[in-house]
């Protein structure tokens, strides 16, 4: 990576559900009522017929809007993201959720986000495509860039990407084997890294 491990990065590329927002959706409990079991929601749907993935969808899309509408953000959200612009940091989201549940979120809660790229615009992480994507847009190399996410998802799609990873923890140990550039427990962490960057 010709970038250096110790500069700022140009643009920095957040997960939302966890990361940017406390954690919005009931995924058991989502996919119950799918009637998925335990399988990766997306990848269900891609599977089903076109009847069941109908319903299926209905299902999601339900639960995605309630969950939006209603969702809070992590602490230190609205900080970071001052922090991003006054240095001149561009910023792209990266989800698995609709766009429409992504546009409600950032409505509610008055968020600059410059790039979304959702589960219409590319195939979903863990495939690095939606990274790369969001750079692209950003017109920047994935080597100025750094992925933000809480998800083992997210770590796995910004290695297969290229991209420095940083892992929010919330405290947790990491449960499962992709292995992020760096790890912070929370927001007030990773301001605290890109501030001591400067």
């Amino acid at each position: 990576m010709s970038e250096s491990a110790h500069s700022l990065p140009r643009a920095i590329l957040f997960d939302m559900d966890g990361t940017l927002t406390c954690p919005m959706l009931d995924f058991p409990k989502i996919k119950a009522e799918m009637g998925i079991a335990n399988r990766p929601i997306l990848e269900a749907l891609a599977e089903m017929s076109t009847a069941d993935r109908i319903a299926a969808e209905a299902v999601l899309h339900r639960h995605e809007e309630q969950a939006a509408a209603n969702s809070t953000l992590n602490p230190g959200c609205h900080e970071l993201l001052e922090t991003i612009a006054s240095r001149q940091i561009k910023s792209a989201l990266i989800t698995r959720n609709s766009r429409l549940s992504v546009t409600t979120v950032l409505a509610r809660h008055a968020l600059n986000i410059q790039v979304l790229v959702t589960r219409e615009d590319a195939p979903p992480k863990p495939n690095p495509q939606p990274l790369l994507m969001a750079c692209e847009r950003l017109r920047i190399n994935r080597d100025q860039a750094w992925m933000v996410g809480d998800g083992q998802y997210d770590v796995e799609a910004g290695c297969a990407a290229g991209i420095r990873t940083v892992w929010l923890s919330h405290g947790r140990s990491r449960p499962f084997e992709a292995q992020p550039w760096r790890t912070v427990q929370d927001l007030h962490e990773l301001r605290e890294m890109l501030q001591s960057r400067d």
